[in-house]
Order: C-alpha cells, then sequence, then structure tokens
C-alpha cells in the first residue's frame, strides 16, 4: 500500500494526517474549519484516496495557520507515498464543473515544486476560510509535495469555484498516482 502518516506540530498548530494513496474515498477529517474539513473530504473522495486529518490550530487568531499546516502535512504525506514514484503516470489534468464555475488543474508529480493560480474570488471568506486561504493551500500543498500545479476557476459562486478547484485537484491526483507501468516515469532516473 501506497501509504503516509505525518504529523506536524508547531507553536500555532498540531496536524495529523493518514493517507492512502490505494483507498476507496474514505475521509475522517477534523480541522476545526467547517469550509476546510469539506474541501478536504472531497478531495478524498473525488480522489479515491482515504484520508484522516486531524488539526488543531490557533483559531482565535485567524484560519492561515491551520490552512497552510494542513496543506503542508498532506502535501509531505503525498510525498512519503509515492515512495520512489515507480510506475506512476505522473502528470495529469482534470476539468470540473459545479453549476456556473469551472475550473481546471493540471499536475506534475515530477520533483518540482511550482505554482501557477488563476483564482478570482469576490468574497473575502468562504463559510469559516478566508478566500486568500484557498490559493495558499495550493501554494502550501505543491511546496511540501514537491509537485506543479496550475490551476484555474471562474464563476460566479466562492463556494462553487473552491469546491470545483478541490475536485479537480482530486481527479488530477487520482489520474497522476496511477500506476502504468514499471519504469521511473523521468529521464533522470528519479522523480
Amino acid at each position: 500500500m501506497r501509504r503516509s502518516l505525518k504529523t506536524r506540530e508547531t507553536l500555532e498548530t498540531h496536524v495529523k494526517v493518514d493517507l492512502n494513496l490505494d483507498g476507496s474515498g474514505r475521509s475522517n477529517v477534523n480541522t476545526g474549519l467547517g469550509f476546510l474539513d469539506h474541501m478536504l473530504g472531497s478531495l478524498a473522495r473525488h480522489g479515491l484516496m482515504d484520508l484522516e486529518v486531524e488539526a488543531r490550530g490557533d483559531l482565535e487568531v485567524d484560519d492561515h495557520h491551520t490552512v497552510e499546516d494542513v496543506a503542508l502535512t498532506l502535501g509531505e504525506a503525498l510525498r512519503e507515498a509515492l515512495g520512489d514514484g515507480k510506475g506512476i503516470r505522473r502528470m495529469a489534468h482534470a476539468m470540473v464543473p459545479m453549476d456556473e464555475s469551472l475550473a481546471t488543474v493540471a499536475l506534475d508529480l515530477g520533483g518540482r515544486p511550482y505554482t501557477v493560480l488563476e483564482l478570482d474570488f469576490r468574497g473575502t471568506r468562504i463559510g469559516d476560510v478566508s478566500s486568500d486561504n484557498i490559493g495558499h493551500f495550493f501554494e502550501s500543498f505543491a511546496a511540501s509535495a514537491a509537485i506543479n500545479i496550475h490551476a484555474s476557476v471562474r464563476g460566479s459562486n466562492d463556494h462553487h469555484k473552491a469546491e470545483a478547484l478541490f475536485k479537480a485537484l482530486a481527479m488530477a491526483l487520482r489520474d497522476a498516482v496511477r500506476v502504468e507501468h514499471d519504469m521511473i516515469p523521468s529521464t533522470k532516473g528519479r522523480l
């Protein structure tokens, strides 16, 4: 099984992530942020990965540290669960509609962290999460997983846009981690 259990403890947060890339879409998520829990549950379901996340953060300050540290820990878990990446497809993309919104995510698990985002949220908050932290989640996740993500979304409802983004990320990840052969998918010989 391609599975990883990672923890992160700082003065601001305590995060535990248990990730199984070969799961069935089950999740148990409790970050103290209802909207983030909803997005991570969607990521697990549509990515067909099993995901458990337990986080305690300084929510009395704001949601930034919790969102960031959950993303960093999830990225570390993904990197560890992939191992050497032998046989994976490596690159994938997904386009997901949600009502009036349309999100596209393209990614490469090749070990080169980079993020390009085209997000245009209208409001400052989506539920209990700052809309700025949606992009920050993607950036932090890509950095710690050492992956390249290009993500864009258009629409008028911020909730729909964010949810379409997470679903597109899930579907692209599901495709990129799929084992198709027995080689390391890189001319360098390693990811």
